[in-house]
């Protein structure tokens, strides 16, 4: 079953072109990553799917109530004057959500120790923590993550990693951004290359190597975008 699905989207800002005839679809169950540099459209695309942007042409469609989504994105919207707990706590009752799962997700997200503190002294790193502890709360069906470990140390990326894979295993389609190759190849069964607003490349992370005779390494995959782009990913 498709999950998400957008069909020829074309987006312009003024006369800079970001999305120029994007198309692909992501199924139910899986995670599903977008690979590609700044700049190159990934966040409009999201923006676009959680109906913060319209397209200037194309359709696109997202198979679950507002009420089902979840959201990772670049502005956290975390209540800053509020603790950890607090900022759970205002989506209790709205999601019907027992306290215990509360303080079980910031335990998952590494949060278990600063249920207290408020979320204006928080690092970079612990207020990406705690927007991801907000947005799987309610078990979404769908799930969007925008860089889900960008500012994260590698010991809790792993605990993040489990954390959507849990999700997933769960049934949630998972949508996400990430230059990071190694995450890219370890979490997402699928993804698409995203250059210039264009999509290159989609697959299998191992299916898109082997298609370039490469050898089915992280290096490889990221080889692989530099061969169709004559660039990287930062």
């Amino acid at each position: 079953m498709i999950s998400i699905s957008m069909k020829n989207v074309e987006k312009s800002f003024g006369e800079n072109k970001v999305l120029k005839g994007v198309s692909f679809d992501a199924h139910e169950g899986e995670i599903f990553g977008m690979l590609g540099p700044s700049g190159s459209g990934k966040t409009t695309i999201i923006n676009i799917l959680t109906k913060q942007l319209a397209t200037d042409s194309g359709e696109c469609q997202v198979a679950a109530k507002s009420s089902e989504i979840g959201l990772m994105l670049e502005h956290d919207g975390l209540f800053s004057r509020l603790n950890c707990l607090e900022n759970l706590v205002v989506f209790e009752k709205i999601y019907n959500i027992p306290r215990s799962r509360l303080l079980e997700t910031l335990e998952r997200v590494g949060l278990g120790d600063a249920l207290k503190t408020s979320a204006n002294k928080l690092s970079k790193g612990m207020r990406q923590r705690l927007t991801l502890a907000r947005a799987v709360l309610h078990k979404p069906k769908i799930m969007f993550l925008d860089e889900p470990t960008s500012a994260l140390d590698p010991l809790t990326a792993r605990g993040i990693h489990e954390l959507i894979k849990e999700l997933r295993d769960g049934g949630t389609t998972v949508f996400l951004t990430t230059h990071n190759m190694q995450e890219a190849v370890s979490l997402c069964d699928r993804v698409v290359m995203l250059y210039d607003g264009i999509i290159i490349e989609e697959g299998n992370p191992d299916e898109i190597c082997a298609r370039y005779n490469a050898t089915k390494t992280i290096s490889d995959l990221e080889a692989v975008f530099v061969q169709l782009t004559g660039g990287g990913l930062e």
